[in-house]
């Protein structure tokens, strides 16, 4: 069973919890590195927290969520090893798992709904990586 760990600051409390709900019910295990209510904290501890989970191998992949998602993806992406897209659409996710074998999901709490959130973390759960062309620049980004 792939464990998945996932994190968040105050303005992606709900959509997280939400998350890691559908991701329960899917049968994943969850490593849940908060935050724990919607009082105000930042959003650089949980991106870095849920990166190192994932570069460490505690989780498989992860999902990380604030406001918009770019604060939270940007931190997540300071760690070594972290490939995090940033997705908005079930497109998306698709082609950050396909192309760019993303290990992290970000969302944003208050710009992407829940129902649109769930099917842009099936999507991106159920894509394979399709490798060739694309494990070359893989490599390069791992090698940053």
């Amino acid at each position: 069973m792939k464990k998945i760990a996932v994190a968040s600051d105050h303005g992606g409390y709900l959509l997280k919890e939400k998350v890691k709900k559908h991701l329960m019910d899917r049968g994943f295990e969850i490593i849940d590195l908060g935050t724990d209510s919607e009082e105000s904290v930042d959003y650089p501890v949980y991106g870095k927290a849920c990166g190192e989970a994932v570069a460490s191998g505690r989780a498989d992949l992860g999902v990380v969520v604030c406001g918009t998602g770019i604060g939270i993806s940007i931190a997540a992406n300071k760690v070594k090893g972290i490939r995090c897209g940033l997705c908005t659409s079930v497109e998306m996710a698709h082609l950050a798992k396909q192309h760019n074998n993303a290990n992290i999901l970000a969302l944003g709490g208050r710009t992407t709904d829940a129902g649109l959130a769930v099917k842009i973390v099936d999507q991106w759960l159920d894509t394979e990586f399709e490798g060739g062309r694309h494990q070359r620049r893989i490599n390069m980004l791992d090698q940053m």
